[in-house]
C-alpha cells in the first residue's frame, strides 16, 4: 500500500520567515531575529523580558508572539494529520488544549499590563511637558515684545531657553507647532530687543557652529549604507536643530538651506529605498498569484492511483517550498493572496484524504477477497489429483493479481500465506515431476534406439522379412510409456515418416512380384480371360467403396486427443493400402486387356 502521510498546508505563521516591516509615524523598520527553537525557549525568552518590560523592543515581542504561534500551529496539523492517517474525519478533528498556551499568554499579559503602564504614564508626561512648554512660550513672548533693560531680560531668556531644552517628550501632534511658535519668539527676540552687541554676536557665533555641526553630520549620512537607520539619525539632527537658537539674520538662509540640502538627499534615499520595496512586494505578488494559479489548476479527475497523488503532493509541496522563499506581498494584499494560497492547498489534502479513505475501504474488501482465496489454496494444497488441483492453483493466482492492493500492515501477511500454500504444493509436484521425468527420458532414449535400427532397416534391401520387423518395431514402440512433453512431437513424427516409407517400399516391391506372377500366369482361352476380368472389376469396385468409406470416417474423428491422432494414422494408412491394392487390380485389367487384343 502506498504511504497514507497527508501532508498539511502552510499556516500563516509559517509563510514567511522574518518579520514584517514596522511602520510608525512614517517610518519603517526592518528586524532580523534568530529563529527560536521551542515554544519554552520562546516562553524562557519572553520572561528575561517582562524583567525589564519598559526597555523591551516592541518588534522583538511581537515576532516571539507571531513564532510562538507557528509552532502551535504545527503541532495541531501534525496531531490532525495523524487523526486522519488513523481513519478519523478531517472535519470531526478537535485540537487538544496545549498547556504552554496558557503560560505564554500569562507572561505576555504581564508584559503589555506593565507596557501599558509606561505608555500611560508617559502620555500623561507629555501631556505635562506641553503645559510647560506653553508657558515658557508665553514668557518667552513677553520678554520679546518687552521694552526693559537688555541686561535684565537676556539672562532670564537664557535661562528660559535653557529650561524649554530640559523638556523632553511632547505630544507629537503638538511638536512642530511648538517649534514654530518656539522659533518665532527667539528670533523676534534677538531681532527686536536691543542686546548688547557682544552678547548678541557670541550667541549667534555658538549657534552658527552648532548649526555647522549639524549640517556637516546630516550631510555624512548620504554615506550611510542602512537607509533605514540614517532616516532616524537625520530625525535626531532635526530635533536638535530646533533646539538650537538663530543665527545672524544674513546667515540664517544659508545654513537652513544647507541643512536642508543635506536633509533632502537623505529624505530622497529613504523614499527610493521604499519605492523599490514596494516594486519588490509588487513582484512578489505576481509570483504569488502564478503559485496560487498552478494550485487551484489542479485537475482532479485525472488523479486515479497512488502514483497520481503521490507525485501532485510533491508539485503541491514544491509550491509550498517555493511560497516560502517569496518575500512579502503588498500589504493590503498580503494576507488575501496567503488565504487564497491555502484554500488551494487545503481543497486538494481535502480531496486527497477523501482518496485515500476511500481506497482503505477498497483494500478492506479486497482483504476479503484474497482471505478467501487463501482458503481455497489451504484446501488444494494437500491434493495428489496433480493436473486438476495445478490448473486451479494457477487460475488462483490469476485471480489474486486482479485483486487491487491491501494495507500495509496486513499486505506481506496475507500474500505469505497465499503463496505459501502455492509453494507447498507445486513443491509436492515437483518432487513427483522428478522421478516421472526420469523414467521420460529413459523412455526417450528407448524411442530413439528404435529410430536408429529403422533408420539403418531404410537402408537395406526389401525383403519379405522387413514388414514383419517393421511390425515388431510398432509393437516396441507402443510398449514404450511417456517421453519428456517437448521430444513427444518430434519423435513421433521421426518415427512414422519412417515406418510409412518403408511399408510403401515394402508395398511395391510386393506389388510388383505379384503382377509379375500374374502376367505370367494368364491363359491364352478367351472366356477364361472373361472371367478372370470380370473377378477383377468386382474386386475393383469393392476397394473403391472401402476407401470411400474410410475417408468419410476420417470426418467424424476428433484429433484433439492423443487416442484420435493414432486412429486417424491407422486409417490414413489402410486408405493407403487399399489404394495400392486398387493400382494393382487396375494394372492386372490392363494386362488382360492386353492379352486379349
Amino acid at each position: 500500500m502506498e504511504s497514507n502521510e497527508f501532508n498539511r498546508p502552510l499556516t500563516e505563521a509559517a509563510e514567511n520567515s522574518s518579520p514584517a516591516p514596522v511602520s510608525t509615524a512614517n517610518e519603517t523598520v526592518s528586524v532580523s531575529y534568530a529563529q527560536q527553537s521551542s515554544q519554552e525557549s520562546i516562553i524562557n525568552r519572553l520572561r528575561e523580558i517582562d524583567l525589564n518590560a519598559c526597555e523591551a523592543d516592541k518588534q522583538e515581542i511581537d515576532y516571539l508572539k507571531q513564532t510562538f504561534y507557528k509552532l502551535h500551529k504545527a503541532e495541531q496539523e501534525t496531531a490532525r494529520k495523524t487523526f486522519i492517517e488513523e481513519g478519523g474525519d478531517p472535519d470531526a478533528f478537535i485540537p487538544s488544549p496545549d498547556p504552554l498556551e496558557n503560560v505564554f499568554k500569562e507572561v505576555l499579559g504581564s508584559i503589555k499590563e506593565k507596557r501599558s503602564a509606561l505608555a500611560a504614564e508617559q502620555e500623561q508626561e507629555k501631556e505635562e511637558n506641553l503645559q510647560k512648554k506653553l508657558a515658557l512660550l508665553e514668557r518667552m513672548r513677553e520678554l520679546a515684545e518687552s521694552a526693559e533693560d537688555t541686561g535684565k531680560i537676556y539672562s532670564e531668556f537664557k535661562q528660559l531657553q535653557q529650561e524649554w531644552n530640559d523638556i523632553k517628550s511632547v505630544p507629537a501632534a503638538k511638536v512642530n507647532e511648538l517649534w514654530k511658535t518656539y522659533q518665532l519668539y527667539a528670533e523676534k527676540f534677538y531681532d527686536r530687543v536691543k542686546l548688547n552687541n557682544e552678547f548678541r554676536e557670541y550667541d549667534f557665533k555658538k549657534n552658527l557652529e552648532q548649526k555647522t555641526r549639524l549640517c556637516e553630520a546630516a550631510e555624512k549620512l548620504a554615506e550611510e549604507t542602512d537607509v533605514v537607520s540614517a532616516f532616524h539619525q537625520l530625525q535626531k539632527l532635526h530635533q536638535e536643530y530646533r533646539s538650537i537658537g538663530p543665527v545672524n539674520k544674513e546667515l540664517r538662509e544659508g545654513i537652513w538651506a544647507r541643512f536642508k540640502a543635506a536633509s533632502t538627499v537623505v529624505n530622497r534615499r529613504h523614499q527610493q529605498h521604499f519605492e523599490q520595496l514596494k516594486e519588490k512586494e509588487q513582484h512578489n505578488l505576481d509570483q504569488k498569484t502564478v503559485i496560487c494559479e498552478i494550485a487551484e489548476a489542479m485537475e482532479f479527475d485525472k488523479l486515479k492511483t497512488f502514483n497520481d497523488w503521490e507525485e501532485k503532493t510533491q508539485e503541491i509541496l514544491a509550491l509550498q517550498a517555493k511560497w516560502k522563499t517569496i518575500g512579502y506581498a503588498p500589504q493590503k494584499m498580503n494576507v488575501k493572496i496567503f488565504e487564497r494560497f491555502r484554500a488551494a492547498c487545503d481543497d486538494f489534502f481535502k480531496r486527497k484524504a477523501a482518496f485515500f479513505k476511500s481506497v482503505k475501504e477498497n483494500m478492506a474488501e479486497n482483504l476479503e477477497k484474497k482471505r478467501a482465496l487463501c482458503e481455497q489454496a489451504e484446501a488444494l494444497k494437500d491434493s495428489t489429483d496433480w493436473k486438476s488441483a495445478a490448473e486451479q492453483l494457477t487460475h488462483l493466482q490469476k485471480e489474486w493479481k486482479t485483486i487491487g492492493p491491501v494495507a500495509k500492515k496486513h499486505s506481506d501477511a496475507i500474500w505469505k500465506r497465499f503463496i505459501g500454500a502455492c509453494d507447498y504444493f507445486f513443491e509436492r509436484k515437483g518432487k513427483v515431476s522428478s522421478s516421472q521425468r526420469s523414467v521420460e527420458l529413459e523412455n526417450m532414449a528407448r524411442k530413439e534406439d528404435i529410430i536408429r535400427q529403422l533408420t539403418a532397416l531404410d537402408e537395406e534391401a526389401v525383403s519379405n522379412a522387413t514388414v514383419e520387423r517393421v511390425r515388431q518395431f510398432i509393437k516396441e514402440w507402443n510398449a514404450i510409456g511417456h517421453v519428456p512433453y517437448k521430444e513427444k512431437d518430434r519423435l513421433y513424427d521421426t518415427f512414422h515418416q519412417l515406418v510409412d516409407k518403408l511399408f510403401d517400399k515394402c508395398n511395391n516391391s510386393s506389388s510388383e512380384k505379384r503382377l509379375k506372377k500374374f502376367k505370367s500366369s494368364i491363359s491364352r482361352g478367351g472366356d477364361s480371360l472373361s472371367r478372370e476380368r470380370e473377378k477383377l472389376v468386382r474386386n475393383y469396385e469393392s476397394l473403391k467403396s472401402d476407401i470411400q468409406t474410410y475417408e468419410n470416417n476420417l470426418g467424424f474423428l476428433n484429433l484433439s486427443s492423443k487416442k484420435g491422432n493414432s486412429l486417424v494414422t491407422d486409417i490414413q494408412r489402410k486408405i493407403e493400402r487399399l489404394k495400392g491394392e486398387l493400382e494393382l487390380v487396375q494394372k492386372k485389367i490392363a494386362a488382360l486387356d492386353e492379352k486379349a487384343e
